[in-house]
């Protein structure tokens, strides 16, 4: 394997967002951010079948708004901003700075493949001192399509000009692994929350609770 597309949420940790939540709506935090989530989400979707696309702050944005306004729980411009802006000071998984220096040391290319802007993606990489670690990042406003659209996930072989299968893909969530898993990349699910696989006729090469699966696959 010479190269590593990762998305976001593999090596920046998101459950702040969820302590933020809860922070902001105490005793409705998990109903509030697991519907934040799912809006979040089925909206990059929509947007892509209906070649209707923003980027992901505003999808973000536009989920959050939604989901105050179907629990009709007021939302003031104070705590929007505080829940958006924790989207930009994720902390790293534990196991991310060994195994970076692991995958550089072995000479593996590291790329972001993430639908967040990339302004979202420096503030964090910034943060995290990790700016020499990856090559110029994919993010889906460069072809104004969300994963797992096909589009997207072409961002890789065009910018590391490899054969498919010289590239890994990290995934985070088990419907992204089976979007890469589609368009053919070798695929490392990274099951950090221990979720269920998605009944979409595809299996992920790797499944691991952190990075240690994606060292071994890399080889």
């Amino acid at each position: 394997m010479k190269a590593i597309a990762f998305d976001g949420f593999v090596i920046f940790d998101p459950r702040p967002v969820a302590v933020q939540v809860q922070k902001e709506f105490p005793g409705r935090g998990a109903e509030f951010m697991n519907l934040w989530r799912t809006r979040q989400f089925e909206y990059t979707w929509l947007r892509t079948l209906g070649n209707q696309y923003k980027d992901f702050w505003q999808v973000t944005e536009d989920a959050l708004q939604y989901t105050a306004s179907a629990m009709k729980m007021s939302l003031t411009t104070v705590q929007r901003d505080d829940l958006m802006q924790t989207y930009r000071s994720l902390p790293l998984w534990p196991d991310v700075p060994a195994a970076l220096k692991e995958l550089r040391r072995r000479g593996i290319r590291m790329v972001f493949l993430s639908n967040f802007t990339e302004a979202m993606l420096e503030t964090n990489i910034k943060a995290a001192n990790l700016v020499d670690h990856f090559e110029p990042h994919l993010t889906t406003d460069r072809v104004r399509a969300y994963k797992p659209s096909r589009s997207a996930y072409q961002m890789g072989l065009d910018a590391f000009g490899l054969k498919r299968e010289e590239i890994a893909f990290a995934a985070f969530a088990p419907w992204d692994a089976v979007g890469a898993k589609w368009f053919g990349y070798p695929t490392v699910w990274v099951n950090r929350a221990n979720a269920p696989l998605d009944d979409l006729d595809a299996q992920p090469d790797v499944v691991t609770p952190d990075l240690s699966g994606l060292l071994s696959f890399v080889g």
